[in-house]
């Protein structure tokens, strides 16, 4: 369930950096919460643990910074990806930090593609997390060595096959181009927004090398996606 700070709380500050906490588990919020608050330039101004209810809450307490988890559900290891390209799609100048336990090469570039401004793996230290935040606050862009060391090694990476590099939201979303379905259709079967849908659209496309959805679904049915 999604909580607010109310804007009047002791210890709020006009300068702070306001923060919306989003993580599937109250204990990893509550958690961070008792170690960003200790810091007098950091607020935690909401939580949110699904993306339904991030996506009320940066609408309705406009933070600087959303430190967000890449899972937010037990169906889906990246279901903060989408909410990502959502958030970043409404307010690009939004500073979104990813917190996860996920590091994977190409993860973290889909993530930093997707509109997030920095990338940290929850093992990182306080110290660490704490000036995270404060860069992507100023306007930077922040990274963990780890992150930073596996955003490279995919930078370099020989490059592989498209079609092998759809995720399993694009291959349900290439199921329902097939069906005909709009972007709105294809988001209210999906449970995300139409500008998200449009977001899996056009990287299909790429990942596929055609530039219209029917060669979309075609492309796909000759490379066995369908």
């Amino acid at each position: 369930m999604a909580t607010l700070t109310p804007p009047d709380a002791p210890g709020t500050r006009a300068d702070a950096v306001d923060i919306v906490l989003v993580d599937d588990h109250a204990i990893v919020r509550q958690g961070l919460r008792s170690i960003l608050e200790r810091e007098r330039d950091l607020t935690v101004v909401a939580e949110a643990s699904t993306a339904a209810e991030a996506l009320a809450v940066v609408d309705r307490v406009r933070p600087h910074i959303v430190l967000l988890d890449l899972k937010l559900s037990a169906s889906s290891d990246v279901e903060g990806l989408d909410l990502c390209a959502e958030l970043a799609q409404r307010d690009p100048d939004l500073g979104i930090l990813v917190l996860t336990t996920f590091l994977d090469e190409q993860l973290v570039i889909r993530t930093i593609r997707a509109g997030a401004k920095g990338y940290v793996v929850k093992d990182v230290d306080t110290t660490g997390l704490i000036r995270a935040i404060r860069d992507v606050a100023r306007g930077g862009s922040a990274f963990d060595p780890r992150s930073a060391a596996a955003m490279v090694r995919g930078l370099h990476a020989p490059p592989v096959e498209e079609s092998h590099q759809l995720t399993p939201r694009e291959r349900e979303v290439v199921q329902l181009l097939a069906r005909g379905l709009s972007n709105g259709e294809i988001g209210a079967q999906l449970y995300i927004s139409e500008t998200t849908a449009k977001f899996h659209v056009g990287n299909i496309l790429r990942k596929l090398g055609v530039s219209r959805r029917a060669e979309a679904v075609y492309e796909a049915t000759k490379q066995g996606l369908l």
